[in-house]
């Protein structure tokens, strides 16, 4: 059966209406489905937020500096060392314009081996530790000048040359009989140089001298020849003491030998006048003198030199006086 024309013509449009009612409800499901991106203008607005919000959290970081407990800031304007220093704490500064170096403040250590030739051309060795710390409010002088490694820049060489001048006016031995003084002038000579670099200097330690082997041995003979002479001397001093004091016991007891002698002769001269005016003064003596026992015997010669026995005669004598 054939269609005519109009027929046909409806029966294509109904089919290519029923196509595109198919391709719409497609179309609906498929964006049903998957997610929704924003467009293009939204995601350039989100870029934006992001990219200004992390610039000003790097604004916000490079404008403020924290300096630490013992140190001090040292401020740089594109490069440039600027006249002021920084404390410690909190501070502002111009973001990507400056910047900030800390440099420590507080006591430091440093010790280095030296060595140098004596007045008499021997080798000296030692070694030098001395505590220092920078002048605070110089601190960006010493790191426009020296560096944050002015360490090794200044003091190093410092203690070399300081160490070999002093040294140079000590002979050997005077370094060792008079250390305490060689000590004080190569620690006055590091403290003169270091400070006029605004370096101050605490303290300096300074070990002992070493020398060679040979004159160390030398020293050490000589050292105890100096010793066995003081001991000689010592012991000479002590003899000359023992000899001293036995000539002034010696003159002491010849003083009084003659002193005594003086008394007994001046004694025999008082008794010599009394015996001559009173004949009976020894026998006074005897008297004062006699303990109160009487002797065992009595000879001729009498035994009481004060009370004598009447002889013959002496009875003869008595008896006629008696008579009368």
């Amino acid at each position: 059966m054939r269609l005519k024309l109009h027929e046909r013509v409806l029966i294509i449009k109904m089919t290519s209406n029923n196509n595109n009612i198919n391709n719409d409800m497609s179309k609906a499901w498929m964006s049903s489905i998957r997610p929704h991106f924003p467009t293009t203008p939204n995601k350039l607005r989100i870029k934006a937020a992001i990219a200004t919000f992390i610039f000003i959290i790097l604004v916000l970081a490079e404008s403020v500096v924290i300096v630490q407990a013992g140190h001090r800031g040292v401020v740089l304007y594109l490069g440039a060392v600027e006249n002021r220093v920084l404390g410690e704490g909190v501070h502002f500064i111009i973001p990507f314009a400056e910047q900030v170096i800390q440099l420590e403040v507080r006591t430091l250590k440093y010790q280095a081996e030296a060595s140098a030739a004596s007045n008499d051309l021997q080798e000296v060795q030692t070694v030098i530790a001395l505590n220092y710390h920078i002048d605070p409010n110089d601190a960006n002088v010493i790191f426009q000048q020296l560096g944050a490694d002015y360490s090794d820049r200044i003091i190093a060489p410092t203690i070399q040359e300081s160490v070999k001048a002093s040294v140079a006016k000590f002979n050997a031995e005077e370094l060792i009989t008079k250390r305490e003084t060689a000590k004080g002038v190569i620690a006055d000579a590091i403290s003169n140089t270091l400070s006029h670099r605004d370096i101050v200097v605490e303290t300096v330690f300074i070990t002992d001298f070493k020398f060679s082997k040979a004159f160390a041995d030398q020293i050490e003979s000589k050292v105890v020849a100096f010793q066995k002479y003081l001991t000689e001397q010592n012991n000479l001093r002590a003899i000359q003491v023992i000899a001293n004091q036995t000539v002034v016991q010696a003159e002491a007891q010849a003083k009084a030998n003659v002193a005594k002698a003086n008394g007994e002769s001046q004694a025999i001269s008082v008794i010599t006048g009394q015996l001559r005016q009173n004949p009976q003064y020894l026998q006074w003596q005897a008297i004062n003198r006699w303990n109160g026992q009487m002797p065992y015997s009595l000879g001729s010669g009498g035994g009481l030199p004060f009370f004598q026995l009447p002889g013959p005669s002496q009875q003869q004598q008595q008896q006629n006086q008696t008579g009368h």
